[in-house]
Protein backbone atom coordinates (compact mmCIF):
# COMPACT_ATOMS: atom_id res chain seq x y z
CA UNK A 1 0.00 0.00 0.00
CA UNK A 2 1.55 3.31 -1.11
CA UNK A 3 1.57 5.85 1.79
CA UNK A 4 1.69 9.19 1.50
CA UNK A 5 2.19 12.51 3.16
CA UNK A 6 0.58 16.25 3.70
CA UNK A 7 2.25 19.12 4.33
CA UNK A 8 1.95 22.93 4.43
CA UNK A 9 4.67 24.96 2.62
CA UNK A 10 4.34 28.61 2.46
CA UNK A 11 0.40 28.60 3.28
CA UNK A 12 -0.81 26.47 0.73
CA UNK A 13 -1.49 22.43 1.60
CA UNK A 14 0.15 19.84 -1.03
CA UNK A 15 -0.05 15.88 -0.64
CA UNK A 16 2.56 13.82 -1.91
CA UNK A 17 3.07 10.08 -2.46
CA UNK A 18 5.36 8.50 0.08
CA UNK A 19 7.96 5.43 -0.13
CA UNK A 20 10.87 4.32 2.57
CA UNK A 21 12.80 2.69 -0.25
CA UNK A 22 13.67 6.52 -1.63
CA UNK A 23 13.66 8.98 1.52
CA UNK A 24 14.31 8.38 5.34
CA UNK A 25 11.84 10.20 6.81
CA UNK A 26 8.46 12.20 5.50
CA UNK A 27 10.56 15.28 6.03
CA UNK A 28 13.15 14.48 3.61
CA UNK A 29 10.50 13.80 0.98
CA UNK A 30 8.51 17.02 1.64
CA UNK A 31 12.22 18.85 1.01
CA UNK A 32 12.83 17.18 -1.86
CA UNK A 33 9.28 17.27 -3.27
CA UNK A 34 10.30 21.32 -3.27
CA UNK A 35 13.51 21.11 -4.17
CA UNK A 36 15.00 22.12 -1.01
CA UNK A 37 18.97 21.38 -0.88
CA UNK A 38 19.45 19.33 2.63
CA UNK A 39 23.05 19.03 2.55
CA UNK A 40 24.32 21.50 5.28
CA UNK A 41 20.75 20.63 7.26
CA UNK A 42 21.74 16.56 7.53
CA UNK A 43 25.37 17.72 8.54
CA UNK A 44 24.31 19.99 11.41
CA UNK A 45 22.09 16.67 12.17
CA UNK A 46 24.79 14.52 12.51
CA UNK A 47 26.56 16.44 14.69
CA UNK A 48 23.75 16.93 16.75
CA UNK A 49 23.23 13.01 16.98
CA UNK A 50 27.02 12.54 18.06
CA UNK A 51 26.96 15.07 20.58
CA UNK A 52 23.44 14.91 22.44
CA UNK A 53 21.77 12.51 23.94
CA UNK A 54 18.20 11.41 23.47
CA UNK A 55 16.01 12.20 20.94
CA UNK A 56 14.18 15.06 21.98
CA UNK A 57 17.08 17.65 21.23
CA UNK A 58 16.87 16.21 17.50
CA UNK A 59 13.11 16.10 17.16
CA UNK A 60 13.11 19.94 18.29
CA UNK A 61 16.05 20.65 15.87
CA UNK A 62 14.19 19.28 12.85
CA UNK A 63 10.33 20.86 13.76
CA UNK A 64 12.45 24.36 14.16
CA UNK A 65 14.54 24.07 11.04
CA UNK A 66 11.57 23.04 8.71
CA UNK A 67 9.78 25.74 10.16
CA UNK A 68 12.41 28.32 9.38
CA UNK A 69 12.15 26.92 5.66
CA UNK A 70 8.54 27.47 5.89
CA UNK A 71 7.17 24.36 6.42
CA UNK A 72 4.25 23.37 8.82
CA UNK A 73 1.89 20.38 9.75
CA UNK A 74 4.45 17.40 7.94
CA UNK A 75 2.44 14.12 8.90
CA UNK A 76 1.23 11.02 6.86
CA UNK A 77 -2.35 10.88 5.74
CA UNK A 78 -3.89 7.74 7.67
CA UNK A 79 -6.40 5.99 5.47
CA UNK A 80 -10.11 6.39 6.47
CA UNK A 81 -11.61 2.72 8.18
CA UNK A 82 -13.86 1.11 5.57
Amino acid sequence: MARQVTYIYKKQRKTIQFSFNEYHDMYEAAAAAEGIDLTSFLAMEKQLAMSCRGQGIMKNHRKTEFTRMGFGEIKFVRDEEK
